[in-house]
């Protein structure tokens, strides 16, 4: 990897995790587009800063909000209270909404990988990003806000978010439509799909740098990782900034039909060659 494909890869993972058209699907697909030969080993260690860049601005984005969370959990249980005051609430929620992708994850996260990780069945998946796009536009009311849901939404969400360990599915995608489905507004589905996103991707951080601690050419490489990571926290921050701006006021259907476009251009290249 050198400095140029560093910096776009870094820029890339911070548009592609939170909007809703798959962070995973596109390191993929552009660098087999691109027809940049990037080694394995280079590939992982890059994969994780960049994600623990992204976990850095939707900690930066909300931190005053999951304080408060915290804050509000912390009292509520001391008070025995535990499920008494909104925010504690939300709390519980986004550590259920967690549980599937977690107990998934690290059940076949690894065989999943092994087997799809090919711009081939990231292109498909991505039209099954873009359907589910199109759907949660078609059904139900969306008219509920984020203090109004209860376990059951946060559940159902939750195993939305499991749908993700397919590379080519949104996480923040599949999140949203999950919240959609229950009726809950586009910014309000929005907002919960990030904050639910700092458990999984914490969690899976934390597994991966254990891993990446290990990498012999870590400390070689760092001058060429570090620029990805920062554009990755810079571009991840504003666009979680722009999203939930933009979901007040229009619908998922570019995003939909954004995925089927980059599936469809990627089978051309593929079957082509």
């Amino acid at each position: 990897m050198n400095l140029h494909q560093s910096i776009i890869l870094g820029i890339l993972q911070g548009l592609t995790e939170f909007l809703p058209i798959s962070s995973s699907g596109h390191l993929v697909i552009f660098p087999y587009l691109l027809s940049w030969q990037i080694p394995a080993e280079d590939a992982f260690i890059f994969d994780v800063l960049v994600q623990v860049a992204t976990l850095l601005a939707v900690f930066t984005y909300f931190w005053k909000d999951l304080t408060t969370i915290v804050h509000s959990l912390i009292v509520s249980v001391l008070k025995g209270q535990p499920f008494s005051e909104p925010l504690a609430r939300l709390g519980w929620y986004m550590l259920l909404a967690s549980i599937p992708a977690g107990f998934i994850g690290l059940a076949i996260k690894e065989i999943i990988e092994s087997a799809f990780n090919s711009p081939l069945v990231s292109a498909m998946f991505l039209l099954v990003t873009a359907a589910l796009l199109l759907v949660a536009e078609q059904v139900g009311n969306r008219d509920r806000e984020l203090q109004h849901m209860d376990w059951k939404d946060a559940l159902w969400i939750g195993f939305f978010q499991a749908l993700a360990i397919f590379p080519g599915i949104s996480r923040s995608g599949s999140t949203i439509v999950g919240g959609m489905t229950r009726n809950l507004n586009r910014a309000s589905a929005a907002r919960f799909s990030f904050l639910i996103s700092i458990p999984i991707m914490l969690a899976a951080g934390l597994l991966a740098t254990l891993d990446l601690v290990k990498q012999p050419e870590l400390l070689n490489n760092l001058p060429i990782y570090l620029p990805g990571f920062v554009t990755a926290a810079l571009t991840g921050y504003l666009t979680i900034r722009w999203l939930l701006s933009f979901l007040t006021r229009h619908p998922l259907y570019l995003f939909s039909i954004y995925c089927t476009i980059l599936a469809f251009i990627t089978f051309a290249i593929y079957f082509r060659a």
